[in-house]
């Protein structure tokens, strides 16, 4: 049988199925995986499952031509945890979830909208606090976004899926920026600077990839674009956004609010935003749904399985 190495605990459906065509070893611990172990698992394995937090960075390949396996089938959609380059460079290939992870993680961008712009974080603990002295006209007033701008850094499969629901479902005016050119369905509008979308959204939603080509994409300069009252909304890469800028964007008021799922040094998060109010955290929640991670693992297995089988891998990177 061929052996199959899995990072970290997947749900028992995906178990159960990895068994019937592997000899299977799942590693009990949740944290990520460590030089040493990633390395003996490229060599004592002939299949590796890994996922975020687990860096196989160029260092991990290193040497590593002749090791045994020969696919990391990443568990989930962002694979800038992967040195994609290096591990073909020594004839491993990757592969990735996409479509899996869209429409629960567009669900966690639309919360954290309203969370944030509506201080539900903040009501929360003033009830659990027993602090509520009970309803007055100007009580925790926040933003309605209905009729508002939502601003989309990122047009994607789960870009798309929050301007369905910014859309529809708030009644919000959906602008967008992109790379390259993106029509899409939903009634919105693409602008060409990013400045001019940070200058105009109420809110922004960062959706775009990990990566060196995103890292700090808003950092102090971006910030100081948007208006004081709009909220910044992260589903993406923790590293997307200067965590220090972010700080000194809210002491200084110059947003009104934040609504963080990733952070930059997960899951380390800093007291300065544990502490604000107006800060709305949530630990890595984007695809924490028992249907939508057992679609994940089975889409990470049926890449493993076409490598079994010899056959085309479906999601090869």
């Amino acid at each position: 049988m061929v052996e199959l190495y899995i990072t970290r605990p997947l749900p028992d459906r995906v178990l159960r199925a990895a068994e019937e065509r592997f000899t299977v070893t799942v590693r009990t611990q949740t944290t990520p995986l460590k030089k040493g172990e990633m390395r003996a698992a490229l060599v004592l394995y002939d299949v590796v499952i890994p996922t975020l937090g687990d860096l196989f960075n160029a260092d991990v390949f290193d040497g590593m031509e002749g090791a045994r396996c020969r696919l990391l089938a990443n568990f989930g959609v962002g694979y800038n945890h992967i040195d994609v380059e290096a591990a073909r460079a020594v004839g491993i290939a990757v592969t990735n979830t996409p479509g899996a992870v869209t429409e629960a993680t567009a669900d966690i961008a639309l919360m954290l909208m309203l969370m944030s712009a509506r201080r539900a974080g903040e009501g929360e603990r003033l009830v659990r606090a027993g602090k509520w002295s009970g309803w007055h006209p100007t009580q925790m007033l926040g933003l309605n976004l209905g009729g508002r701008t939502c601003g989309i850094i990122g047009m994607g499969r789960i870009g798309q899926a929050i301007a369905r629901r910014a859309h529809y479902g708030l009644g919000m005016e959906v602008i967008y920026h992109n790379r390259s050119a993106r029509q899409i369905d939903t009634p919105a509008r693409q602008v060409g600077a990013l400045d001019e979308l940070l200058r105009m959204a109420d809110c922004v939603v960062l959706a775009v990839p990990g990566g060196d080509r995103t890292r700090h994409m808003i950092s102090a300069r971006e910030l100081g674009l948007m208006q004081r009252h709009a909220h910044l909304i992260n589903i993406a890469r923790g590293d997307v956004v200067d965590e220090e800028a972010l700080i000194t964007a809210l002491d200084k008021g110059e947003i009104s609010g934040a609504g963080l799922d990733v952070y930059e040094h997960e899951p380390e998060v800093p007291e300065a935003l544990r502490t604000r109010e107006n800060v709305t955290l949530l630990p890595h929640l984007g695809t924490a749904a028992l249907d939508v991670r057992e679609e994940m693992g089975m889409m990470a297995l049926a890449n493993a399985i076409a490598h079994l089988d010899g056959e085309p891998l479906p999601n090869l990177l």
